[in-house]
């Protein structure tokens, strides 16, 4: 039955192969603690004590509120389809209350780092050097997703108009416009990498230098080995690099609908959550700087 709940997620819903995979171990992972084959999870003779029990097993052995909320969230998903196709008279997950989450605000990179980082790549003379340069300015410059990046494709890049066609979660398009500094950065690969791969076009628009698509975990470490030179941040990730996008946007007067159209976030509350991390910001600048705040400090 799980198999025909994740081709629903896949042909149906048109979630991307990443998020159908993390739905299929969040629920192989309830089965497994149920002591039955995922094949063989049957909904109609699971209770809300099984689901509770699951919960608490998973904090139990260190997992955090985020992740056990993840995984409930795919069991609700589960039911629910359940439901729709009449397997089940009743959501067992309904009345399940997820733990409570410590909020966090995002973390971002300054200014001065991003200044860095771009003194590092500008410097760039070989195919692997200027993609991974143009990897991390595409991020920075758009707030795209990593996930969004690793699907673009030639077609997606328009440098006549100057704009990148970006389909975010469930296939929902976006045009995201970019300036001179992005364009010549991929006039640049895309030059370096007809000469690499001796390919006009290639699969994906980032790629190897064998032409071949370019993996998440690929990005991740661009992403890492270089903004690590730069920052001292604990987490160095490509959605460092989108939260940084947000922040600066807002720091530099942009309008936070904007900012929510450009990021794909369905909801203005995903993007209201970077006004709390630029008040923040601003209250410890006011604090560094005002002569009675460094005072009392």
């Amino acid at each position: 039955m799980i198999h025909r709940f994740l081709d629903y997620l896949s042909i149906e819903r048109h979630y991307s192969e990443l998020t159908v995979s993390a739905y299929g171990d969040d629920l192989r992972r309830f089965a497994d603690f149920l002591g039955v084959e995922p094949e063989q999870l049957d909904l109609s003779v699971v209770s809300s004590d099984d689901v509770r029990s699951w919960m608490v097993d998973m904090l139990d052995k260190g997992q955090t509120p985020r992740s056990v909320k993840r995984r409930l969230s795919s069991l609700r998903s589960y039911a629910k389809y359940c439901l729709k196709v009449g397997i089940v008279k009743t959501d067992v997950t309904q009345k399940i209350i997820a733990p409570k989450m410590k909020k966090t605000l995002p973390v971002f990179y300054k200014e001065s780092e991003m200044a860095a980082e771009h003194r590092i790549v500008e410097h760039a003379d070989d195919f692997e050097s200027k993609r991974n340069a143009l990897i991390i300015e595409m991020l920075y410059q758009t707030g795209m997703r990593r996930a969004e990046l690793l699907r673009l494709t030639d077609s997606d890049i328009d440098s006549c108009q100057m704009q990148i066609r970006i389909f975010g979660k469930r296939r929902k398009e976006r045009i995201v416009p970019f300036g001179d500094s992005l364009k010549q950065l991929i006039d640049d690969y895309l030059s370096m990498r007809e000469q690499q791969t001796g390919l006009t076009m290639t699969p994906t628009f980032f790629c190897t230098g064998k032409g071949e698509p370019m993996q998440a975990r690929q990005v991740y470490d661009v992403v890492k080995e270089i903004m690590s030179e730069v920052s001292t941040l604990k987490k160095q990730s490509p959605h460092v690099l989108r939260h940084t996008f947000a922040t600066t946007m807002l720091n530099n007067g942009a309008d936070i609908n904007t900012i929510k159209t450009l990021m794909g976030h369905a909801s203005l509350a995903a993007t209201e959550v970077y006004t709390h991390t630029t008040f923040e910001q601003i209250q410890r600048e006011y604090a560094n700087a005002h002569p009675r705040q460094r005072h009392n400090n």
